[in-house]
């Protein structure tokens, strides 16, 4: 089994999967005892605090929130007997940013990379029968040789202090659930799906990862139960006739059963929701099912009240009803991928994603959403330690598209976030990422990353690696803000001209674009931060992206407000929200409402040249 678990966890008549979560306790570890104090075997404190969540907003001392280093938690489970025979397994959603764990004091799995999920074998450590402790030693200290990047310092007073090369908080803790699994000796380790459509049938290819020396069976169920279509062996293909496609909020998901049997006996099974689907770039157009779709949405953020990065089901649900209200149909996971159930809400819901790698923070400066406009350059990737950043990198997009590739909402892959990309070192980097991440995907899905404010048409070295372009734009709020508007808006064309005269053909989707705006602040006539301002800033760069036919998708940033550093930029943290963080709506949200339900899910094509906003 690899490090990492490809599968989500369930429960049927082969397998077990028991959450973990609730009140654990709780250390911080500023001295680095833990270890010679033995809390491996458990923690001498009694403070307790929930998991999955971040552990920075439930203290009220400042010194507990901006913590950098190692801490610690611990829970107990208990192990049936009847569990005798099977493999027993921890499963962590995610710890951030890197986690030790101990079953009974001894170690049982290491893991670097805080959005994704890893598994520690307890087979040999648990007891049956009896009390277990797990202990999770766990570290959030920023480095340039890990995503995201940053760096840690320690201040005068001998505290460390992380200082991120992005714009978001540090938050860190187990974010996600905690699961105790039971597999069968012989069980099914991972399943891969491609689609192929022809006139009233759907190909779908299957590769079922195994125990050698069992057969497998392969049903197929349509959302009444009934059976589309079977198939046997670890590979093969199954054809659905007449098939209903997954579409763009007309979503529409089949079950796969498969089942392991070793001899005439079940040994393991496992049940896979999947939409037929398919999604391509094709010229200046992102197709899915074989037509266009405009991509209109935001880039979000797992971030809310108390729970800070931690998964929270009740924000799930409400940000989701505030999207379809709003008429989108698309988001990014910016600046990592989410939660598992965030995507599995997305395949019920017909929201299509664009699927992001931690790689973020890779320009050095703490106020790089300033600097970037400004034109600095960091020549990041010509570094000492790049090839230790680099391996993490891969490791992470392995890691991601292993855990997303099955997911119909998943329509490409972002591998970078706002890298610095005028410098020649930065191609080879580059090269090998796009290149590793199109070897894992079984579906090919376009790859594109983020472009900050400096890589422009002529400075970008590496925009040609991406099947459609993402550009990150601030004209109006970072470029000539208030009164400059006016100008603002003729520097974006002149931009967005000098693109379309490099000719690469493809297509364009903002996936940041707005500026920060108080929920309480009114003025007439506006001023910056006010709500006046975010509608008529808006405004402004809908009528650029319309005046370009090979734009292709709107993702304003960002749906909610969220928590960032202290700085004189930022009042208790970003501001440029569509909704608050406690996500009630600013009036920007109405004008893009307004916007959204204008344009249609799929089907919607700009006509070629068009300068509809002039």
């Amino acid at each position: 089994m690899l490090p990492y678990s490809l599968l989500y966890p369930q429960t049927n008549t082969a397998r077990r999967a028991v959450k973990l979560d609730g009140m654990w306790k709780f250390s911080l570890d500023p001295q680095t005892q833990g270890e010679r104090e033995g809390w491996p075997q458990g923690l001498p404190t009694q403070e307790r605090i929930p998991v999955p969540a971040s552990f920075q907003d439930f203290f009220t001392d400042k010194d507990t929130r901006e913590y950098a280093g190692d801490f610690w938690y611990e829970t107990k489970f208990f192990l049936p007997r009847e569990w005798a025979g099977k493999r027993l397994f921890l499963r962590f959603g995610s710890v951030t940013h890197r986690a030790v764990v101990y079953c009974n004091g001894v170690e049982v799995a290491r893991h670097q990379g805080g959005f994704l999920p890893f598994c520690a074998d307890i087979t040999a450590a648990a007891r049956l029968d009896q009390e277990n402790t797990l202990v999770v030693k766990a570290n959030n200290e920023l480095t340039e040789t890990n995503i995201p990047c940053g760096r840690t310092i320690t201040l005068k007073n001998g505290k460390k202090m992380a200082k991120p090369y992005f714009d978001f908080f540090n938050y860190a803790g187990i974010h996600r659930s905690v699961h105790l699994l039971a597999l069968p000796q012989a069980s099914i380790q991972d399943v891969s799906l491609t689609f192929a459509l022809e006139e009233r049938a759907a190909q779908v290819r299957y590769t079922v990862d195994c125990a050698p020396g069992c057969t497998v069976a392969l049903s197929l169920l349509d959302a009444q139960g009934n059976l589309a279509a079977s198939g046997e062996g670890t590979e093969g293909v199954l054809t659905v006739k007449e098939p209903r496609l997954w579409g763009v909020r007309d979503p529409y998901l089949y079950r796969l059963v498969v089942t392991l049997f070793q001899g005439d006996q079940l040994a393991d099974q496992y049940t896979l929701e999947t939409g037929i689907r398919t999604v391509e770039v094709r010229g200046a157009q992102i197709l899915l099912n074989g037509k266009p779709v405009y991509l209109k949405g935001f880039g979000k953020h797992e971030d809310s009240d108390l729970f800070g990065r931690g998964f929270n089901p009740a924000a799930l649900k409400r940000d989701f009803e505030l999207m379809k209200w709003m008429g989108a149909n698309s988001f990014r996971t910016s600046h990592y991928p989410y939660a598992e159930e965030v995507y599995q809400m997305a395949d019920r819901e017909g929201f299509l994603i664009i699927d992001e790698v931690p790689a973020v923070g890779m320009f050095e400066s703490l106020m790089n959403f300033f600097d970037a406009t400004t034109g600095k350059q960091s020549g990041f990737f010509g570094k000492e330690t790049t090839p230790q950043l680099l391996q993490a990198h891969l490791q992470a997009v392995e890691e991601m598209i292993a855990r997303d590739k099955n997911h119909p909402c998943v329509v490409a892959w972002s591998l970078f976030n706002e890298p610095e990309t005028t410098n020649e070192n930065a191609v080879p980097y580059f090269e090998q990422i796009f290149a590793r991440a199109r070897e894992l995907d079984p579906q090919q899905r376009p790859r594109t990353f983020a472009l900050i404010g400096n890589s422009t048409p002529e400075t970008c070295k590496c925009v040609q690696l991406s099947d459609f372009v993402c550009l990150n734009r601030y004209y109006g709020w970072y470029n000539q803000g208030g009164y400059e508007i006016s100008d603002a808006e003729e520097n974006f064309r002149k931009e967005m001209d000098g693109w379309q005269a490099r000719g690469l053909h493809r297509p364009f989707v903002f996936t940041e674009y707005g500026g920060d705006t108080l929920s309480s602040k009114h003025k007439l006539p506006s001023v910056m931060w006010s709500q006046e301002y975010q509608r008529e800033a808006l405004e402004m760069l809908h009528r650029v992206f319309d005046s370009y036919d090979f734009v292709q998708g709107e993702q304003v940033w960002n749906f909610a407000d969220f928590q960032t550093g202290e700085g004189i930029m930022r009042v208790n943290g970003n501001k440029k929200g569509v909704f608050t963080r406690q996500r009630q709506p600013k009036d920007a949200a109405f004008l893009l409402k307004a916007r959204w339900e204008s344009i249609p899910h799929t089907g919607w094509e700009k006509s070629p040249g068009a300068k509809q906003g002039e």
